[in-house]
């Protein structure tokens, strides 16, 4: 079962990394594979997170597969945590943990463990998913210079 574990140090804030990650509707501008999503409901803990269910289309040349996700955005310890629900998946876990790093940035840690249902697709998908997959920390590094503009080095 392929693990996928990145560690890198941003300019940007915790805070800012954060919202980027949990602004989950965007992803299809920026998410590599990331075709469609669709925010299915958004409710409150009573610790004060946020619970979000997703449903994200991934396309890949003639493969296209859904899968729903839980999403729950923990803001107080800024962490993010990602449940399967349903899909093409056997099983799909997904963390994000947001630390403030020294220059006034973030240490991100992205984790990520999966399985296909499927053997066929995971023959098929498997190279490219953890081709995507280990670049997704990447992408969101290069949203938030985007969107935030590129900080100067520290």
């Amino acid at each position: 079962m392929p693990t996928i574990r990145t560690t890198r140090t941003v300019r940007h804030t915790p805070e800012r990394m954060f919202d980027l990650v949990a602004d989950v509707a965007r992803y299809p501008e920026f998410v590599p594979l990331c075709e469609k999503l669709l925010v299915r409901s958004r409710s409150q803990t009573g610790e004060g997170d946020t619970v979000i269910v997703a449903t994200m289309t991934v396309a890949y040349k003639v493969f296209r597969e859904s899968f729903t996700s839980r999403v729950v955005l923990k803001r107080a310890s800024r962490q993010i945590d990602v449940t399967y629900l349903d899909g093409p998946f056997k099983l799909l876990e997904n963390r994000w943990n947001f630390e403030p790093a020294a220059n006034g940035g973030c240490k991100v840690e992205f984790y990520l463990h999966y399985e296909f249902r499927s053997r066929t697709l995971a023959l098929v998908m498997g190279a490219v998913f953890d081709k995507v997959f280990g670049r997704y920390a990447t992408a969101f590094e290069g949203r938030a210079d985007a969107l935030y503009g590129r900080p100067a080095p520290a």
